[in-house]
């Protein structure tokens, strides 16, 4: 382990140092790119110094689209033949909150571990992809981490929490421990700091089952919610995607397949063959989503899909609130027996 205090100056140094073998991405303005054209985003890109990284806003978008691309173009194909895409083999370092930390492992467990199967374009992201846990000075309005048991992560690559001009940085990864070996600083010991209260509170019902499918709470979201996706595509855990076939002007015998984020609240996902549609209303999509965050992830692998980062609850143009749609199950539950 390796502890660092420094200020902010002598951090860019180090992120000088890690920028030789990674590309640094962390939470960072984007000016003019908000909601309205005089407002801003706060979204994950490129970084070269601690300035840009944004600490005090959350990021309207999670880490995600940086190891899982909105979308990605898998293979090449023509008349004979199939060529695999070439990816960008440089090392990514990401900056990232504990929720972010947690549902990196939500990916994982989906694309790694899932019944034996291993996605190979996931797979190469996430072999070159070392994270920084960033620490939460103090909750955000919407997060509910605590109560979903996100809010801390101890099993970091490493570590950041930055007061005033000071930075505190642990290094528990030996590959950044041997790029910054050399840097002229005394290290000191670092405990992480987490936040350990939310202003928003939920409840997951502990008799929740599959009859509260059947209860009548679902039918205020067909009214409320307009079917957009922006929750899914802002969530850090979503995993849901499509395939789309390009096939090039010029040749219509060669193309390319690429993969592109998808949503189970859109019009027309879960459309079959022959026109069978499963889930019509959009009542019945809020409770299939809200059922797979709280309770079948967690019946398949132990824990609970959400990790409570609130993005959801931020993104939602009809105001529509996750959190309070899951503290709504137990009066559903009693409903329903």
């Amino acid at each position: 382990m390796m502890g660092l205090k420094m200020n902010k100056s002598d951090f860019n140094t180090v992120l000088a140092t890690l920028n030789k073998e990674y590309r640094i991405y962390a939470p960072k303005n984007f000016k003019g790119q908000g909601t309205f054209s005089d407002t801003d985003r706060v979204r994950y890109g490129e970084i070269q110094s601690i300035e840009e990284i944004i600490f005090d806003v959350k990021s309207s978008f999670s880490y995600k689209e940086v190891i899982l691309p909105i979308t990605q173009t898998l293979f090449f194909f023509t008349e004979d033949e199939v060529k695999e895409a070439k990816m960008n083999e440089e090392k990514i370092l990401i900056f990232l909150r504990s929720c972010d930390m947690h549902a990196v492992r939500r990916l994982d467990e989906i694309y790694l571990n899932n019944g034996g199967f291993e996605d190979i374009y996931y797979k190469k992201f996430r072999e070159k992809t070392k994270f920084v846990v960033m620490g939460c000075a103090q909750s955000f309005e919407s997060c509910f981490c605590v109560d979903m048991e996100t809010n801390r992560f101890d099993q970091y690559d490493s570590y950041i929490h930055v007061e005033g001009d000071i930075v505190s940085f642990d290094v528990k990864d030996e590959e950044l421990r041997k790029l910054l070996v050399e840097l002229d600083h005394n290290s000191t010991e670092i405990k992480p700091q987490f936040v350990t209260s939310n202003p928003t509170r939920v409840k997951i019902p502990e008799k929740l089952d599959l009859r509260v499918v059947y209860s009548p709470v679902w039918e205020e979201y067909s009214a409320r919610c307009i079917g957009c996706g922006r929750c899914n595509f802002v969530c850090p855990t979503c995993t849901c995607y499509t395939m789309q076939d390009i096939f090039y002007k010029d040749n219509q015998k060669c193309g390319e397949r690429r993969r592109v984020w998808a949503s189970c609240q859109v019009h027309g996902f879960t459309d079959m063959a022959g026109g069978h549609s499963f889930r019509q209303t959009n009542g019945q999509k809020m409770r299939f989503k809200v059922m797979h965050k709280i309770y079948d992830y967690k019946k398949r692998f132990g824990y609970h899909m959400c990790v409570g980062c609130g993005r959801c609850d931020d993104i939602c143009p009809e105001y529509i609130s996750f959190s309070n749609c899951i503290n709504k199950l137990e009066k559903a539950m009693d409903e329903v027996e």
